[in-house]
């Protein structure tokens, strides 16, 4: 393999989202060296860090039917049962719920926890408080997502969070998605919530890191007995 090579398979590919705000920062960051040189600097730097929030990186996904991965890349925030949105129909009794927070050094590119066809998309406005918090889940702007898969229906929600102005869908109704399949977007710091089918057990720890299409969150078919897991 040529030394050019190995340098290209490097380089992190930028999602197209990206581009008209990787731009916003290079203009502004000319004209502020052209202001002040300090201020330049700074402008170079949060360009910089914006070609890097918008990364979307290859993924090697494991295809085993009945196996859920994250669909964020980010920290396992809350693992719990939970009453999904209304607006997803998945009823008003609460369900295993998995979120993943994206700070805004996370690659913020979504990927399809399964394969399956989406059979609802939804979209509510909201407000931009920390989606960390637990009341994020009611409040924030979010989009819904429910993916009817051979092991039953998987919720997937987009949330909004303090900085972020706007979630990004790729994908329409009707549609049939596979696996670890880019889905969506959020700028600029998020959550994204699974809602899972009864019966499941979770194999990821609140805490953990989880990567995008490739850390398994649960596995539905599984009869494995429910892991502890231990800081350190």
């Amino acid at each position: 393999m040529s030394i050019l090579s190995s340098i290209r398979r490097q380089i992190v590919p930028v999602h197209p989202e990206g581009y008209v705000f990787i731009a916003a920062f290079a203009v502004a960051t000319l004209v502020l060296q052209w202001l002040w040189s300090p201020l330049g600097w700074i402008g170079g730097i949060l360009t910089v860090w914006c070609v890097y929030f918008f990364r979307d990186p290859a993924r090697i996904t494991p295809m085993r039917d009945g196996l859920v991965v994250s669909p964020a890349d980010g920290i396992i925030s809350s693992i719990g049962f939970f009453v999904p949105p209304p607006e997803l129909g998945l009823g008003d009794r609460p369900l295993q719920r998995v979120s993943v927070f994206m700070s805004v050094f996370d690659c913020h590119v979504n990927r399809a926890p399964a394969s399956g066809r989406i059979t609802k998309i939804t979209y509510r406005p909201g407000t931009f408080v920390n989606a960390d918090l637990d009341k994020a889940s009611e409040d924030n702007e979010r989009s819904g997502m429910i993916l009817d898969t051979t092991s039953g229906r998987i919720g997937v929600v987009q949330i909004a969070g303090l900085l972020a102005r706007r979630i990004v869908c790729f994908v329409r109704e009707g549609e049939t998605i596979g696996v670890g399949d880019r889905f969506g977007l959020i700028r600029f710091g998020s959550r994204v919530d699974v809602f899972l089918p009864d019966g499941v057990r979770v194999l990821v720890g609140q805490g953990s890191k989880a990567i995008a299409g490739e850390t398994v969150l649960a596995d539905i078919r599984a009869s494995e007995p429910a892991r502890s897991f231990k800081a350190g």
